[in-house]
């Protein structure tokens, strides 16, 4: 049967070739590779029209260009030579089977917030946030910052001691000053500042960064949002900052400030995200880790969870703000407009999960080692034995 089955092709083809009705197949090449002696299995590949040359366009003219018809030469085959007709199959293409890549998980930010804000008037200017390590030395970057031809602002109360405000003189657009804010905990909010102004100041921060982030990932974790000036009281229309024009610049500062720290918050809680995904990514792989690796995990979440809930502003109004309520109110309304509070409680959410993991994989590293104490023990009590038995019959 094997040797009929190596034959089958070879027939099969002979066949055809001597019965084209059709002129544009004359000159075809028919194709067999599957039916062979090394590759006899349960699932034999037929012989099909997907084997044919590429040349082939009409697969559904071939089917009968074989004088027995594209379903009756395999019967005829078989009564000649005495085989049974259930032998014989077609089947289509086999479709090969492919892993799909495993996508990572990633905590996104509004989605509004990583678009590109499109300016639609001429007066509307942007504001731009980034985080870009886990603290500032701002008493360093005030003197560098100064020798570099920028100047210090001093508009801004005394309790708000860790914010430097400096002026920018290349503004993108005239109806407003440059301002740039830059607050300890690693963030700066760039006001009416041109692009190349924000990158040398950004090349400046360089030198002043305790732990600096991926610099990819920063100019991903940003927050744009527009601004403009308009009579009235200053708010948060629509996902743009509107500043009543006929404020002071020392009240119009404040309240740049108060939008600055709500921005300021967003980037941070962005950059502890992806530092979680990352994990959460790590975690998806075979896990080989010892044990002091696992509690080096555990430090990891824990301190992240110390930076999120105790060392940051993110669950509670900061005290600036408890005898300003109208800088309170801007502050609280950019905060629900960027969702803080709940991207707080999905980040803090994750971090139980991952806390309970690791707990789980520190507990079967535990066990695995008691139990290899255990074996350790009982190998010894059984060489013991060994050796008592010997003295003893010996």
């Amino acid at each position: 049967m094997c040797r009929l089955l190596r034959k089958t092709p070879y027939l099969f083809t002979q066949a055809c070739r001597t019965s084209c009705l059709n002129k544009q197949f004359n000159n075809v090449d028919l194709k067999y590779g599957l039916l062979t002696s090394n590759k006899r299995t349960n699932n034999l590949s037929a012989i099909s029209v997907s084997h044919f040359s590429s040349k082939i366009t009409d697969h559904s003219k071939l089917k009968w260009n074989c004088t027995f018809g594209s379903q009756s030469w395999y019967k005829h085959f078989a009564a000649v030579n005495g085989v049974s007709s259930k032998r014989f199959y077609f089947v289509g293409k086999p479709t090969p089977s492919t892993k799909r890549p495993l996508k990572s998980s990633r905590t996104k930010q509004p989605s509004r917030s990583n678009l590109p804000l499109m300016l639609e008037n001429e007066d509307m200017m942007q504001c731009v946030a980034f985080a870009t390590a886990d603290e500032f030395h701002l008493g360093t970057l005030c003197h560098d910052l100064v020798s570099s031809g920028y100047s210090e602002l001093l508009s801004l109360p005394r309790d708000a001691s860790n914010v430097l405000l400096v002026e920018a003189t290349n503004i993108s657009k005239e109806y407003d000053s440059g301002l740039i804010f830059f607050f300890r905990e690693g963030a700066v909010v760039f006001w009416n500042v041109e692009e190349k102004t924000m990158k040398h100041v950004m090349q400046i921060l360089e030198r002043h960064e305790i732990q600096p982030y991926e610099v990819a990932l920063v100019h991903w974790e940003n927050e744009e949002i527009n601004y403009s000036f308009r009579e009235g009281h200053s708010k948060l229309v629509k996902g743009e900052i509107v500043l009543n024009s006929q404020l002071e610049a020392d009240e119009v500062i404040l309240e740049k400030f108060a939008f600055s720290n709500a921005l300021c918050l967003s980037v941070k809680l962005a950059m502890w995200e992806s530092t979680l995904d990352r994990f959460m990514l790590k975690a998806r792989k075979k896990v080989k880790l010892t044990h002091d690796d696992v509690m080096q995990k555990i430090g990891e979440l824990f301190a992240l969870r110390h930076r999120i809930n105790l060392s940051s502003d993110l669950l509670i109004t900061p005290d600036f703000y408890w005898d300003r309520e109208n800088l309170e109110l801007l502050y609280d309304k950019t905060c629900q407009f960027l969702s803080i509070n709940r991207r707080v409680k999905v980040i803090n959410e994750k971090l139980q999960h991952c806390t309970e993991l690791t707990d789980l994989m520190r507990n079967h590293l535990n066990e695995k080692h008691a139990l290899r104490l255990e074996w350790m023990i009982v190998i010894l009590i059984t060489i013991e034995v060994l050796f008592e038995l010997g003295r003893v019959i010996f």
